[in-house]
């Protein structure tokens, strides 16, 4: 898994590495039950403090998107693609609407209203 981070991108550091491992997921370059590298690795290929990377990890796991099993490391969920998909397309939601003025309780409302 070959992962990278966009120096120019003003989110969060753990934010950006959510972001890489769920677009790899999401374009297949892990399937699911296969198992990420140990965080202590991922840290130092994406040149980011390990902590940075585990608070990434357990916000995709939060998602549903990892699992974190013990003695099995870190492994993708099944359905995690699918799920990972959404999530960024809500993602994309939210922030169109934020854009026009409406707040997230205007969306969800307006999502209620949808057939």
């Amino acid at each position: 898994m070959l992962l990278r981070l966009n120096t120019a991108d003003n989110r969060p550091l753990h934010e950006q590495v959510a972001g890489a491992i769920r677009r790899a997921v999401a374009e297949g370059e892990c399937a699911p039950g296969d198992r990420l590298p140990p965080a202590r690795d991922l840290s130092q290929a994406l040149g980011v403090n390990v902590n940075t990377v585990l608070r990434g990890l357990r916000a995709l796991r939060d998602e549903g998107v990892l699992e974190f099993r013990r003695g099995r490391g870190v492994t993708v969920a099944q359905r995690a693609a699918e799920r990972s998909a959404l999530v960024d397309r809500a993602r994309d939601l939210v922030a169109d609407a934020a854009r026009l003025g409406y707040s997230r309780s205007d969306l969800i409302d307006m999502i209620r209203e949808v057939p």
